[in-house]
């Protein structure tokens, strides 16, 4: 990913955030190498680079940075899953994967100090995590945000994958009429089409999408019985 690119954007837009999340996948396919289950990780990855994009953007990192927390986090994963670290028996999959993008998130906070100090001494002298030191303006722990990007993410992700399974004009229906709340005479005007395929749309593609979403849960369970 050309990180001159995101410094030239001020709000990237979904569209532009879908162009980075490619580049930044083939980039993180190139360095898993020859290994065997890519198919699986790079589905890995479509499903939840925009959790964990999302939540080190909350952390304070810039972009760049968050991309960074999104490849080594899923790197971590996969190395992590090849030498079997993980033990569901000890914790959900989800908190599994929120240890890790924190952990990458801290990198991140340490790598910008330039290495002055890898963690901040406490007053009892303890040593903090730079993610700990981060003001909760919003009354909120970083646990919770974590709890209300992981839902947000699983009909982000749902979406996603419904977008390759129905055609453009359907989605697009769909996209005005479910998802943006415009009432079927209202998308019929914007976009020229009967009332009739607007309802079609909204049931086709509206069944298309549960079946996603109940996908993503069923892979978030295997994760854990794995």
């Amino acid at each position: 990913m050309a990180r001159s690119d995101l410094r030239n954007l001020n709000t990237p837009t979904d569209d532009e955030l879908e162009k980075f999340a490619a580049r930044t996948r083939r980039s993180l396919i190139m360095r898993l190498g020859d290994w065997k289950d890519q198919k699986s990780w790079d589905e890995f990855y479509r499903t939840y680079w925009r959790l964990i994009y999302s939540v080190a953007l909350k952390a304070g990192l810039r972009e760049e940075e968050a991309w960074d927390v999104v490849q080594e986090t899923v790197l971590t994963i996969a190395k992590q899953s090849v030498k079997g670290m993980y033990d569901p028996s000890r914790g959900s999959f989800k908190m599994w994967l929120w240890h890790i993008t924190r952990w990458r998130i801290n990198d991140q906070f340490r790598q910008r100090r330039k290495d002055t100090a890898a963690s901040v001494p406490t007053a009892d002298g303890t040593q903090r995590e730079p993610l700990s030191d981060i003001p909760d303006t919003s009354g909120e722990t970083f646990t919770k945000i974590w709890d209300r990007e992981w839902q947000n993410n699983v009909m982000k992700a749902a979406i996603e994958r419904v977008k390759m399974r129905v055609s453009p004009q359907q989605f697009q229906i769909f996209d005005y009429n479910v998802l943006r709340g415009m009432s079927a005479g209202e998308v019929r005007k914007k976009l020229g089409v009967s009332v009739a395929q607007v309802y079609l749309a909204k049931h086709r593609v509206g069944s298309v999408l549960k079946k996603e979403v109940a996908y993503i849960r069923s892979q978030e369970e295997a994760q854990r019985q794995s």
